[in-house]
């Protein structure tokens, strides 16, 4: 199946299948029944937020995030093999793809997917 990426403040479309909203924090003005799923886990620390907010660099933001999902190994394997059997959109109210963790989580699970044995 696919995984895919869309602004939470985009409108749904059918070809989004299963929508899981990866924010640490509900998104202003978004009905609960426009996701599918919360988890917030998926989202970047408070503490990762802040410093990216303030200018860390995109490089040290991505390994960051990397280092935080590395440490849910369970919970990447849970939405991995979810996305095997179904198309995922993950949600995120970043407005700059190249420079949010939907992005960076759709490669984590992708390569997830890859290495299944």
């Amino acid at each position: 199946m696919a995984i895919l990426t869309k602004r939470i403040y985009d409108p749904p479309d059918p070809s989004d299948g299963f929508r899981l909203l990866i924010m640490r924090l509900w998104p202003r003005g978004i009905r609960k029944d426009l996701v599918s799923a919360w988890e917030k886990e998926l989202g970047p620390s408070r503490k990762l937020l802040d410093d990216f907010h303030v200018g860390i660099p995109w490089a040290e933001y991505r390994m960051r995030y990397h280092d935080e999902m590395r440490a849910k190994p369970d919970l990447i394997g849970l939405w991995a093999e979810r996305a095997s059997r179904e198309t995922i959109t993950l949600l995120c109210g970043c407005k700059d793809e190249s420079r949010c963790h939907r992005s960076l989580l759709r490669e984590i699970l992708g390569k997830k997917l890859e290495y299944r044995p």
